[in-house]
């Protein structure tokens, strides 16, 4: 029996190109397709998929905030987080999240693939640089100042580096303005900035968002 997979990326083409490899396979197929974190949520219900692979930078909610709400929907929701960045801060939380998996969208086409058919029969997969970096850091204690965050600030940091104003997180991760502003003032003193050009400054440094 195939393993079903659902694509979410909020990028056509990498999603046409995630398709055409995972079709190319005899055990695969491509059952839904979604480009936000609110239509994964959704989809993941009426296609019960074995397994979601899931970019995490997405525009809305996002991939982490995903994960959060479908595995609180289906504890055995089987994940493969994926993203553009190398940093350490993006594994730690999505896997904290509930994801099965984290790969690099830069790892080899093959790697795809083994991560999806580990994460299908419940095996843990670990991007091996990702998890060769976050070794390291753990047994040195070199932490970046972002991992001082708490798992909301983190996503209302990651989206004020964005450009989101407060209303519109507000509206996004459904928080009142008031629960987004205390976010603020705590990250910016957790990590020493002043405004959100600064944010975007230190988010660009550590892999979180594309400048």
């Amino acid at each position: 029996m195939k393993t079903r997979v659902m694509l979410v990326d909020d990028h056509a083409v990498v999603r046409m190109g995630f398709r055409l490899l995972l079709q190319a396979t005899d055990d695969i197929e491509v059952v839904a397709e979604a480009e936000t974190g609110e239509a994964a949520y959704q989809r993941y219900s009426e296609v019960s998929p074995d397994v979601v692979v899931m970019d995490i930078a997405m525009p809305g909610m996002g991939g982490i905030e995903a994960v959060k709400r479908i595995v609180a929907r289906d504890k055995n929701a089987k994940i493969l987080a994926l993203s553009a960045h190398e940093d350490t801060s993006h594994p730690r939380r999505v896997l904290k999240a509930g994801a099965l998996g984290y790969l690099s969208k830069r790892g080899a086409p093959e790697a795809l693939i083994d991560a999806i058919r580990s994460i299908a029969r419940g095996r843990m997969y670990l991007d091996a640089q990702i998890a060769q970096r976050m070794a390291v850091q753990d047994l040195t204690g070199e932490q970046s100042p972002v991992e001082q965050l708490s798992e909301r600030e983190f996503e209302v940091f990651v989206q004020l580096a964005r450009g989101q104003s407060v209303n519109q997180i507000a509206e996004t991760l459904s928080l009142s303005p008031s629960t987004v502003g205390t976010h603020l003032y705590n990250i910016k003193q957790k990590l020493g900035v002043s405004n959100q050009a600064e944010m975007t400054l230190i988010a660009v440094r550590h892999g979180l968002i594309e400048a």
